[in-house]
Parts: structure tokens; sequence; C-alpha cells
């Protein structure tokens, strides 16, 4: 089965790329750009920074010491795009790697000398998830031959040691070769390295253990901590071990960290970072907007992550907080056009910059560019987009179970749908069927749509509760189902834990999170406070000329609904000093309409401000 990730057990089985076609839609659009459009801009740009050179032996040697990575990546997503670039690039691969399996461009000729920031296990990683992606899509070739090959050597080479390395992601990486191959050294072997972390299995660093998940070991801790990226794809691979092993109590450590981490170190957006300078979460409650860091590459992984744990325990809180990371960071991190990206996602943003020139030396950065110094985050939208349909639906006992709505056909044993639908700009979600057949269908109703109804054949609309609301079968080719959700906008607000939101709130309609966004000549969002007394309304479509136009139109599947709120406009204090004995002691105010844009469209039309979080007027 074409699928990223294949357990042997489980809840729920994931249906894969060859039972879920994306049609036009939100989604079915980016992966089409990201087919045309996002994969030859990652291959163009890494052939002129040479990182692809590396592999043809170019010196010196150019790159970070993980960027061979980045090839490895574009690989995957080449292969679940079934894209013709990638047989030359995996030749290309292929020649570097030496004759006991061993492939790296930077430690070749030193091997294995720096466990805590060489990367090589994390690279070998990456390149077997593109060998399964590959076997899964095509079948056995010349990629599928050289990641076995290294997946071989790591076992010969670290199967009987206590090293591990400093950047996880060999851990689900072997479980998925097992998976496809049923060779059992590449379970066990996983099975070692995640005993191994935290006991501990690698240097101290200033950053703390915990930077690396090296602290505690992984049944013992309490919260996902450290680098972001790090802890999530750890604890994809913890899940996958636990599965396949029949752990339980690891898999309920698991879920026990999750569940603490979602409720005090995630950010409104599904995003996770909040801290700068190692990438990672902060304490409970430390949610900063300005200086939330919410890696790209973070959103991916717990994407990854909670999609492992739904298909685990079947529970639909899971897809909730998988759809609000799509929608709100994985579908930032990429510009309209494509061609350039956001590494890390703030919650706000104060002075407008222009967009960096060529290559981005730093992470951060007020608008997307087209590439950075370490280009993870392309590389890893890229994959992500090609293998999205595996996240639309999976299989239980009874039928199927529709996680995530979006245009598409589906096809499971005797049922044959089409899912059509507007969402997330509209809330009707109509499944139709194609073909004569039995099964239960079960469409995700989210924990924001209270209210919902499914229909079903002449009997009458019933509310539904969030989780999934089931449809009974016998099913005839023409019956339809159809999900309404309802779509008004509604005000949140933050847990008053969260220091730094203290006084503030947003704007969420559906699953989209809104933010204001000022470019050019608009009003500036410095002195901004909003009306929270009226629930916010739709905007009338924006009248301005195509170049200013701040309507989607394209990849996003339909118009972008806009949101007006009612906001007050004030002058600083003149007193010199921003206390004092009133709470609001800014100067005048005007009254005005407040246009607030879905937070993914963010940055497509120039330097720009932006906040989510709004200060509440008092």
């Amino acid at each position: 089965m074409a699928n990223p990730v294949l357990p042997s057990s489980g809840m729920l089985s994931p249906l894969g790329l060859d039972s879920v076609r994306l049609a036009p839609g939100f989604w079915g659009d980016r992966a089409a750009l990201n087919r045309d459009v996002t994969i030859a801009h990652c291959q163009e740009w890494m052939e002129r920074e040479g990182w692809i050179g590396n592999f043809r032996g170019q010196r010196p040697r150019r790159g970070r010491e993980f960027s061979d990575s980045e090839i490895y990546k574009l690989l995957e997503g080449m292969a679940w795009a079934d894209h013709p670039a990638l047989p030359e690039l995996a030749e290309t691969v292929g020649r570097a790697q030496e004759g006991d399996g061993y492939l790296n461009t930077r430690w070749s000729g030193n091997r294995y000398t720096d466990f805590e920031w060489g990367h090589e296990l994390y690279c070998y990683g990456h390149l077997i998830q593109a060998g399964v992606a590959r076997l899964r899509m095509h079948g056995e070739d010349r990629l599928t031959e050289i990641a076995v090959r290294a997946a071989d050597h790591v076992c010969r080479r670290f199967m009987d040691t206590t090293e591990t390395c400093g950047h996880p992601v060999i851990e689900m990486a072997l479980v998925e070769l097992y998976r496809a191959t049923g060779a059992e050294r590449y379970l066990e072997m996983a099975r070692r390295f995640v005993e191994r972390r935290g006991l501990p299995a690698l240097g101290d660093i200033p950053f703390g253990r915990a930077y690396f998940q090296d602290d505690v070991p992984a049944r013992q801790a309490q919260v996902f901590r450290g680098h972001v990226v790090r802890a999530l794809y750890l604890a994809s691979g913890v899940v996958d071990v636990a599965v396949e092993t029949g752990d339980q109590e690891l898999l309920k450590s698991v879920e026990a960290q999750w569940e603490r981490t979602l409720a005090r170190r995630t950010h409104l957006t599904g995003g996770m970072g909040s801290r700068h300078a190692d990438e990672s979460y902060g304490e409970d409650f430390e949610l900063p907007p300005d200086r939330a860091y919410n890696e790209t590459c973070a959103s991916i992984a717990s994407i990854m992550l909670a999609h492992r744990l739904l298909l685990a325990t079947g529970d639909a809180r899971y897809a909730d907080v998988a759809e609000r990371t799509m929608y709100n960071t994985l579908a930032t991190g990429v510009a309209l056009d494509g061609r350039s990206f956001f590494y890390a996602n703030p919650l706000h943003v104060r002075v407008a910059a222009e967009p960096p020139q060529g290559v981005n030396h730093a992470a951060e950065g007020s608008l997307r560019s087209q590439w950075f110094d370490v280009s993870c985050c392309p590389n890893n939208i890229a994959r992500t987009l090609a293998s999205l349909g595996a996240y639309v639906a999976a299989a239980d006992p009874g039928g199927v179970r529709i996680h995530h709505h979006t245009p598409a056909e589906i096809r499971h044993g005797d049922l044959a749908l089409r899912v059509e639908t507007g969402y997330p700009w509209t809330g009707g979600v109509t499944v139709r069927v194609l073909e004569d057949g039995a099964g239960t269908v079960s469409l995700r109703v989210p924990s924001w749509a209270s209210g919902a109804t499914l229909s079903h054949g002449s009997g009458p609309a019933r509310e539904v509760a969030p989780g999934y609301a089931a449809a009974e079968g016998p099913w005839k080719a023409g019956d339809e189902i159809r999900l309404e959700l309802p779509m008004a906008p509604r005000w949140t607000f933050p847990d008053r834990r969260v220091d730094a939101l203290r006084g503030c709130a947003a704007v969420e309609r559906g699953p989209i999170v809104y933010c204001a966004e000022s470019v050019g000549d608009e009003p500036p969002l410095a002195h901004l406070t909003v009306r929270v007394s009226s629930p916010p309304a739709e905007a009338a479509p924006a009248q301005a000329g195509p170049a200013e136009d701040d309507v989607d139109h394209g990849p996003a599947g339909g118009e972008a609904v806009e949101l007006e709120v009612a906001a007050v406009h004030a002058a600083p204090s003149g007193n010199g000093w921003p206390y004092g004995p009133d709470p609001d002691h800014a100067t005048g105010g005007t009254d005005t309409a407040l246009r607030l844009v879905p937070y993914h469209r963010w940055g497509n039309r120039g330097p720009a401000t932006m906040r989510v979080w709004l200060p509440i007027a008092e």
C-alpha cells in the first residue's frame, strides 16, 4: 500500500495514495502545485548550492553537515509524487555509497566521531524513508537498493553498541522498513535506539541533555521538551516501536506526554516551539506570540505524530490537532506560488521586512524565503504534500473513516466514494456513493463544530457530536451523505496562565486561525485594540486590483473568507511613560473595521506586519 505510515496493528488501518486520490480543492491544489513547482524548485536550489554535487565528489564540500538529508527528503517527495526526475537523482546518490553500505558526503573517512552533532544516522533515516516510499509506490529499484544497503550497514554497526544519534528519525525509518520488508533486524535496531536514549547515550551540551531528549528514558518522560523537531520525531518513532512490539506501557507514555504538551506548550495554530536559541519548547504556558518559533518542520513532525496516535487509538482528537496544524502551519509554510517558504512561524510580526534575496542565512524572517542555509523545511513540505492523500482517511472494522474533509475519491473494499466540499471556506461536506456497496462511512466532526448535522437517504438531518458521525449502508450508486458543519466566526481567549497573551483575543472560523495584516499604507497594528462584544463578521470581498488583491482564487481551492472586527486605533500616551493608574492610557482613538485574513495566507502581498492575538479594548 502506498502509505508513509503502515502499522501492522492499531484501531485504524490507513488508506494510502492508491486508495485516496485528491481532487481539486484546498489540499488537492496544493499537492498539484507541489508536484509541478515546489519539487523542481527544491532540486534546482540544491544543484545551485552544490548539495547534490557533493554526491558527485565535488570539493570543497558545500552545505551543512546534514545537507545530505535534504536530498533524501526530496527523493521521498519525488517517490510519492511519482516524479520523473527520481531515477537520475537516485543514481547520483548511489554512486557515492561505499562498499559496506556507508553513505555520507561529510563524514566519509572520518565516520561516527560526533554522535551529538554529526547527523549520520539522521541522514540514513531520511534515506530509508525515501527508499520505503519508492518501494511502496514503484517496487524495487536503485533507490530501494541504496536504502536497504544503508539500513543493513546501520544494523551491523550499531546493533551491539550503546550509541545513538543526536537527531532522531532513524527509529521510525527502520520500523517502516521492517513493515515493508518483514526483516526483524530493522525493528530490533529501532527498539534498541529508543531504549538507549536517556541512559544517557550522548554527551552533555550547554543546552542540556533535554535538547536531545537524552535526559530521561523515553518511557519515563512526562512532557515533550528540548529541540521540538527532535522531540516529535523521537515520539513518532517510539509510537512505531510500541505498536509493532505490543508495548502498551511505551505507547501510553507518549500519549501522556502528548496530552500535557498539547495543554501547556502548544500555540493556537498547532505550532510548537517557544525559544529561538535552541529551537525548543519553553516551560509550561511559555507561549509568546512574537517570539514563537513554531518551525515548519516541527509542525510537520507534529502532524506525523498525531496521525500515528490516531491510527493506534482511533481517537478523533488526534485528527483535530493534525487538522489545526495542517491548515495553520503546514499551509503557511509555503507561499501561494510554491516557491518560497517560512522556516519559523511567529504569531506577531512587529516590523515589515523586505524578502531576502537569494539564500536566507537566518531562520527568522518576516517574509518567506526562496532558500535557506538550513533548508530542511522546503524539502519537508515537499515530501509531506506529496503524501498528504494518505492522511485523509482510514479503514476500521466496519468501513471507512474520513479524517480530513477535502475533495477526493476514496476506495476501500465495497466502498467507492467521492467527497465534494468547499471546506474550509464552507461547512458542507457531501460524500457521494459511486458504486453499490456495503459498510459504514464515518465523518469526523471537529471539536469546535457544536451543532453539526448529518443526513443521508430520505431520513431527516440529525445533530451529531464532535468525534466521528457514522452513516450505515448498504449503499446504492448515487446515495449521498451530507455533513453540515457550523462555520460562524468565533472569538478565542487564552488560558490566563499564558502571561504573554493576557488581555488578548484571537479569531477563528472553522479550522482556520485568522490574523490582522498591514501592508504598505494600510493602518498600522502597533496601537490597535479590538472590541469583542459582538462576534466577527464575514467581510465584503476586497475590491483591489490584481496586484493588491488579498482574496485567494488560486491554490487555496476557492475564494478565501475574510473577516471583520470592530477595532480602535489609538495614539500612544503622551506622558512619556507606558504605565499608569488606568488600564488603557493611550490618547484618543478612532473606531474602525479591521479586516482579518487567514493566517496561512499572510505575507503573500509583500512586506507586512501581522498579529494573531489582538489586545482587547477596555
